[in-house]
C-alpha cells in the first residue's frame, strides 16, 4: 500500500492523514452556500479531521463524534442529514449505532454512510442489511467520499420531491401512498426503509419491465456508481416483506441475465 504523503492543498487545520487512512490529494474548492449537516462520526481525529475540512469547503455544516454513544446524541441534537459513520468504534460499535439510529424516531429516512477499514463483502453487506446508504472502505479519497455523499443526499431530496406526487400505486394488495411515504399489503402497514420504499414505488410504477441493477442504482436512487450489491440487498429485504414466500418470489422475479422485474399478478416464476 502506498504510503500517503501531505497534500499543500489539505483544507485549512487538517493535518496529514495517517498511513492506510485517507488518500492525500488536492481539496476542492469551496462552496458558496451550506449544502447540509453532516454529522461526522470516527475516532480517529486526524481522519476524523480531514474529512470535516472536505465537507466544509463543499459547503456542508458538519458535527463530530467519537464515539458510538456520542454519535447517537448528537444526532438526536442536532437532526443531521446525513451520518458519516465509521465502522470500527470504541464502546459502541457503527453496526449497532446504526441500528439505533434507524429504530429513532424517523430514523428509517436518515441518510448513513458507513466508513470503515473492513473490505470484506460479508461486512459490506451486513452494514446494508442494516440500513446503510453507501459503503467507503479505507484507504479512501477524501472526494470521492464527499461525492458519494453528495449523491446519497440528491437522492434523498428526490425521495422528498417525490411525497408531493398525487395518486396511490396498487398492484394486487398492495397499495403505496407517495405523498405520506406508507406502504401497505392487504391492509396491513409494511416497515419500509427509505431506499425500500424507493424501490417498491418504482417497480410498481413500471410493471411487467425488466432492470438491470445498475439501472436500478441510477434510476431509483440516482447513483452514478457504487457496489451492485447493494441492489441485491434492497430487493431480498423487500422480498421478505411483500412476498409470500421470499424464497420462491412471484412479484418480484429475477430475470437472468439481466436483473428484476415486477410482476403485478403475483404469478412470474419462482426463480
Amino acid at each position: 500500500m502506498t504510503t500517503p504523503q501531505p497534500s499543500r492543498a489539505e483544507p485549512s487545520g487538517a493535518e496529514a492523514p495517517p498511513p492506510g487512512a485517507v488518500r492525500a490529494e488536492p481539496s476542492p474548492a469551496p462552496s458558496p452556500a451550506p449544502a447540509g449537516r453532516v454529522l461526522v462520526v470516527d475516532d480517529d481525529p486526524t481522519v476524523a479531521e480531514v474529512v470535516t475540512g472536505y465537507l466544509i469547503r463543499a459547503g456542508y455544516r458538519v458535527d463530530r463524534a467519537a464515539d458510538g454513544h456520542e454519535a447517537l446524541a448528537r444526532a438526536a441534537a442536532t437532526r443531521p442529514d446525513l451520518v458519516v459513520l465509521d465502522l470500527m468504534l470504541p464502546g459502541l460499535d457503527g453496526l449497532e449505532v446504526c441500528r439505533r439510529l434507524r429504530a429513532a424516531e424517523g430514523g428509517e429516512r436518515l441518510p448513513v454512510v458507513m466508513l470503515t477499514a473492513r473490505g470484506e463483502e460479508s461486512d459490506r453487506i451486513l452494514g446494508l442489511e442494516l440500513g446503510a446508504d453507501d459503503y467507503v472502505t479505507k484507504p479512501f479519497s477524501p472526494r470521492e467520499l464527499v461525492l458519494r455523499v453528495q449523491s446519497v443526499l440528491r437522492r434523498s431530496a428526490a425521495a422528498g420531491a417525490a411525497e408531493a406526487r398525487p395518486g396511490r400505486l396498487t398492484a394486487g394488495d398492495l397499495t403505496l401512498d407517495p405523498t405520506g411515504r406508507r406502504a401497505f399489503r392487504a391492509g396491513r402497514e409494511l416497515a419500509l426503509t427509505l431506499r425500500e420504499f424507493d424501490l417498491l414505488a418504482f417497480l410498481l410504477r413500471h410493471p411487467g419491465a425488466a432492470f438491470g441493477r445498475e439501472e436500478l442504482m441510477q434510476r431509483v436512487w440516482g447513483w452514478e456508481f457504487g457496489d451492485l450489491s447493494t441492489v441485491t440487498v434492497h430487493v431480498r429485504r423487500l422480498r421478505e416483506k411483500v412476498e409470500d414466500d421470499p424464497a420462491a418470489p412471484a412479484l418480484i422475479t429475477t430475470v437472468w441475465g439481466v436483473g428484476y422485474r415486477f410482476d403485478p399478478a403475483g404469478k412470474g416464476p419462482a426463480l
